[in-house]
């Protein structure tokens, strides 16, 4: 079952730690969008990605959902240093990896539960199910946790 719970939880912490606790200093000046639109469109672009990606598992099944957890990492890893150094030249290069940030969340999401459906017998599907539904609310709440004290931190470094 850790399997299956593990790199979930992983996926929704690096998620959610970028979207509560970076996206707001992701900020652009070389662009006409206001420090507000710029958040917007950074919500709208996740949520297209999550979106597209629970869409999709017709086309394309993940059965090791451990490289998803991994790739968000870096996509965690990669805004915080541009958040850190501010290398990034252009706010479409941060589109860009938030539309991919949501696509890996909601890839994550989706072949997990479809995962534990067809890999689990039917005596433990239901509570393999309902233990996992744990997992993205563990995350998120990790993330917060961790974000917030971040936030603040790097706020302060300005």
């Amino acid at each position: 079952l850790l399997w299956y719970i593990v790199p979930l939880v992983v996926v929704y912490f690096a998620e959610y730690f970028i979207n509560q606790g970076l996206f707001e200093l992701l900020f652009f000046r070389n662009t006409s969008l206001s420090h507000a639109q710029q958040y917007r469109w950074y919500q709208m672009l996740y949520q297209a990605g999550v979106f597209a990606s629970r869409s999709s598992l017709r086309c394309c099944r993940i059965r090791f959902t451990w490289a998803l957890a991994l790739l968000q990492c870096l996509n965690l890893a990669f805004l915080l240093a541009d958040v850190w150094f501010g290398f990034l030249p252009s706010i479409y290069l941060v589109f860009l990896i938030i539309l991919y940030e949501g696509l890996l969340g909601g890839a994550a999401y989706v072949n997990t539960f479809h995962n534990i459906a067809l890999e689990t017998s039917d005596e433990h599907r239901e509570f393999a199910m309902a233990a996992t539904c744990i997992s993205d609310t563990l995350g998120i709440s990790l993330s917060g946790l961790l974000a917030l004290p971040l936030h603040d931190f790097l706020c302060q470094l300005s």
